[in-house]
């Protein structure tokens, strides 16, 4: 391999020719450590930029194991509602999920998961996890001024606490459910799985 010493090379002036390797692609690894303590699994990371980034593309690069920064010329109002957006995007556990009341009204139900890009609530009543709605449950109704007690799902498949993600995953699909809210011993809803 021929290599310039030049300190102003562009793309144009560099060439790899392509070359047999003893690498298999599976023993490749791309992991890059961004700060002391930190690393991504893929050495990419969006610009800032208004024309770059947003949550939807912090969201793809997060998935890839890589880093999307979110631009700064936006409200710090509308900067955090991207944060969550891609915070609340595929979380497996939800430490604070979003929750409602049995006496909430359907449409503040649809707002709310249109607004956080949910597709399930807990329903809590005096601390307590009384039912959950999900876009299932929302599926035939025709009148949103109807309390979501009415339509959520009342018997509810919970786990403790201390459920490990893979126990987690074993009785959500032993149930076919697609949420596992978490609670502690006096029914207080601590954590939702997805």
């Amino acid at each position: 391999m021929k290599i310039l010493n030049r300190d102003n090379l562009t793309f144009d002036d560099v060439l790899l020719l392509p070359q047999k390797s003893e690498t298999l692609p599976k023993n490749i690894n791309l992991k890059t450590n961004l700060v002391k303590g930190f690393s991504l699994n893929i050495p990419l990371i969006s610009a800032d930029m208004d024309t770059v980034t947003e949550s939807l593309l912090a969201i793809t690069l997060a998935r890839l194991g890589g880093l999307g920064v979110i631009h700064k010329n936006l409200s710090p109002n509308e900067q955090a509602k991207e944060i969550n957006k891609v915070k609340r995007s595929e979380s497996t556990l939800i430490i604070d999920p979003i929750t409602l009341a049995p006496e909430d009204l359907v449409e503040k139900a649809i707002k709310t998961m249109k607004q956080h890009n949910i597709s399930g609530i807990p329903i809590i009543k005096n601390k307590k996890l009384v039912g959950i709605l999900t876009h299932r449950d929302l599926r035939f109704i025709e009148n949103e001024q109807i309390q979501i007690k009415k339509v959520m799902t009342k018997k509810l498949i919970t786990a403790p606490i201390k459920t490990s993600i893979e126990k987690a995953k074993a009785i959500l699909y032993k149930h076919r459910i697609e949420k596992l809210p978490l609670i502690n011993k006096k029914g207080e809803l601590k954590g939702l799985i997805t």
